[in-house]
């Protein structure tokens, strides 16, 4: 059923169609501002609170491909491309926000390092999604690489072999544009589509996945990572550069200890994480889940010793591919400690609270 006008109902059936969907249910929901459109209600009260996490889910089924990616989130001729089909504010996770919080249900809580792969700690992200492919359960995965500045890019990859010369190892604390990609991915898998995300990317995944079929049949396995904030890439370009860092020499940034490491060719800038929060987007100050609680498998370095990834198995289909990996022996375990993870898990709620106080 189709409860928007007839000419936006086409416009979304044409959507559907591009993707390759034979029917596109919509339940369009209610607009707080009655005489707006959709994305100005979306604009309203999620883009100008600043409550807009940039996860880009909202770019990821506009029917016109409209919205986009900027430091924020904008779309620029809203006023002639809107067909006010209400996709945006279905898929927003904040626009009814519910916070997510906490350690969150597992069935395993342990540390891995990959046998084949290297990544920030122990790439097991990486191998989750390669193990996935070779089981069949995904046929192709999406991967954020980065170019010589440190700005993030989006590669399919769909043979392991892919990996051996893109530029994807070690984490960028930077916006991805990972959803946006999601929807090419989605029309042209055969099997199934792998994804590794933030929390708020992977919030995200779950709308859409609870929202339309297309993409809940489609997408088959969604790694959270651990997260405790992103930046914009000008913004910690420049604030960067002037502590110091040549991008030039730019091997990798790590958070640990409560420092940010930047560690190049020929030494370390090294500050305390605090120092940031003056470019701290409004989106992360008030994001309270730093597991990703909604994931099927989370991973991040606390709770592991240097050199693994900690991983918490939420599901079903990550335990398979745990056991999987296990089988072919791709990868080294060892004991993770949930309890490590109190702090930050603490830190993000009680950052959250602080906003609301001002």
């Amino acid at each position: 059923m189709f409860d928007a006008n007839t000419e936006t109902c086409e416009e979304v059936k044409k959507m559907a169609t591009a993707i390759g969907v034979s029917e596109w249910e919509v339940k369009i929901p209610e607009k707080p501002l009655k005489d707006k459109l959709y994305f100005e209600n979306l604009k309203a009260k999620v883009i100008d609170t600043n409550l807009c996490s940039r996860c880009l889910t909202c770019a990821c089924v506009c029917p016109v491909d409209g919205i986009i990616a900027t430091d924020g989130v904008e779309f620029p001729n809203y006023e002639e491309e809107c067909t006010d089909c209400g996709a945006c504010v279905r898929v927003c996770p904040r626009f009814v926000y519910e916070p997510k919080s906490g350690l969150g249900s597992y069935i395993e809580f342990i540390a891995g390092q990959s046998k084949r792969f290297k990544g920030q700690d122990g790439a097991m992200a990486t191998e989750l999604i390669v193990s996935a492919m070779e089981m069949g359960m995904i046929d192709r995965g999406l991967f954020v690489g980065r170019d010589e500045q440190w700005a993030t890019e989006i590669f399919h990859v769909r043979d392991p072999e892919q990996l051996e010369v893109l530029p994807l190892g070690g984490t960028k604390y930077t916006f991805a544009s990972v959803l946006p990609e999601l929807k090419k991915a989605a029309r042209f898998t055969k099997k199934g589509v792998g994804i590794v995300g933030t929390p708020c990317m992977v919030s995200g995944v779950r709308k859409l996945q609870q929202e339309f079929p297309f993409f809940r049949e489609r997408i088959k396995l969604v790694v959270g990572l651990f997260c405790t904030e992103n930046f914009h890439h000008d913004e910690l370009t420049k604030y960067l550069k002037e502590k110091g860092v040549d991008f030039s020499k730019l091997i990798k940034t790590d958070i640990t200890m409560g420092k940010f490491i930047a560690t190049m060719t020929d030494g370390e800038v090294k500050f305390k994480v605090k120092a940031l929060e003056e470019i701290l987007p409004s989106g992360c100050n008030v994001c309270t889940d730093f597991t990703a609680v909604e994931s099927d498998a989370s991973v991040g370095s606390v709770g592991s010793a240097a050199g693994f990834s900690t991983v918490a198995v939420r599901e079903e289909n990550a335990k398979k591919i745990i056991d999987f990996i296990k089988k072919k022996g791709y990868a080294d375990f060892g004991e993770a400690d949930p309890a490590q993870l109190d702090f930050l898990i603490g830190h993000k709620k009680k950052r959250e609270e602080n906003i609301k106080r001002d």
